[in-house]
This record gives C-alpha cells, sequence and structure tokens, in this order.
C-alpha cells in the first residue's frame, strides 16, 4: 500500500536501529517490524503470507539439518580429514579446498544450502587445523555468493536465461571464468584482512 509507505519506511529504520544498537537481536526486531507492519495496515495478512518464499525455506531447512547431521553423525570429521589429506597442514589450500567445495555446491543448489553444509566442515578444518575459522567463513560467504556457472545456480540466472537468450553453455563459459576468478582473488585476498 503504497500511501503507507512513510510508516513502513519509519518500521524498517526502528529495526535496523533496534537491531544495530543491540536492544534486540535481529530476528527479534525483524519480527516486531513484521507485526508492526500488519498491525499499521502497510501490509494485509494474506499477501504477508503468499509473499513467503515457502520452497526457499524448506530448502534451507533441510540443508541445516544436513549439515548438523554431518556434524553430529562424524561425516564432517570424516570429509575433514580427506580434505586435510589434499591440503596437508597448509591452511591456504584448506582454504581453496572449502572455497572450491563451496562453489560448486553453490551451482547445484541453493547458495543457502551451500553455505549451510560447507560451514561445519570449514570449523572443523579450522579446529583441527589449529587456526582462526575466520577466513573460512569468509571464503564460504563469498563462493556461496558466487553461482555464476549455471543458470541453476542463483534465481536472477534463471529469470535471465529465457528472455536473455542463454545457452547453458554461456553460463559455463562466461560464468565458470569469472568463478575461477573470484576463486583465485578471494583465496589471496582472505587470509590478508582475515588471518590465519
Amino acid at each position: 500500500r503504497h500511501e503507507r509507505a512513510g510508516v513502513a519506511v519509519a518500521i524498517l529504520l526502528g529495526m535496523v536501529v533496534l537491531a544495530a544498537t543491540g536492544v534486540m537481536s535481529m530476528l527479534n526486531a525483524a519480527l516486531v517490524a513484521a507485526c508492526l507492519m500488519i498491525a499499521t495496515r502497510c501490509v494485509t495478512g494474506p499477501v504477508a503470507r503468499r509473499s513467503i518464499d515457502w520452497q526457499v525455506l524448506t530448502v534451507i531447512g533441510a540443508a541445516l539439518g544436513i549439515g548438523k547431521a554431518l556434524e553430529t553423525s562424524g561425516g564432517a570429521a570424516f570429509i575433514v580429514t580427506h580434505f586435510l589429506g589434499l591440503a596437508g597442514h597448509d591452511p591456504v589450500l584448506a582454504l581453496v579446498v572449502i572455497y572450491g567445495l563451496t562453489m560448486i555446491f553453490t551451482e547445484l543448489m541453493s547458495n543457502n544450502a551451500a553455505a549451510a553444509m560447507m560451514f561445519p566442515l570449514a570449523l572443523a578444518t579450522a579446529e583441527s587445523l589449529g587456526v582462526s575459522h575466520m577466513p573460512f567463513v569468509f571464503g564460504i560467504m563469498i563462493a556461496a555468493s558466487c553461482g555464476f556457472a549455471t543458470p541453476i545456480g542463483y534465481q536472477t540466472n534463471l529469470m535471465v536465461y529465457g528472455p536473455g537468450g542463454y545457452q547453458f553453455r554461456d553460463f559455463v563459459v562466461f560464468g565458470g571464468l569469472l568463478n575461477l576468478v573470484t576463486w583465485a582473488v578471494a583465496v589471496v585476498v582472505i587470509p590478508i584482512f582475515y588471518g590465519f
């Protein structure tokens, strides 16, 4: 409802201030803001319910479950030991492997699911190497956000796939090259700013 835009902007700013100052967690501030949006009639309940993307939430929930299962069952530790076999005891090489796997997973599933699946592996890798987990976390964040090599890598890729007249090969060639460039830059720059 465009006539309520001023109220909606005020609610948004209030949510950001509450979360940024630590008065409320981001989750609680967002829930309060959502309730205020409905209470002040900026949006109706049915419209709010229809705007929730349940498919994305289901995929994220399932991926978090898979990530937790990998962690609890020892699957994450098993995979990490094999990663360490490839990477030795070099944290930079381990970052290269973690980044590369996340990049591959994000091309095949949602970026949220790829990040959720790789996060416990990254923590276990950092712990086993005795280094900070932050470079791995930032590596996962960047790799999961770089779904350029397939049309299914990200929603916007699918949005332009048909209308742009692209072929799958176009994404693989140009997006794959862009993935390789961001991979190379990330594994060089991340350790500089977030050292091991």
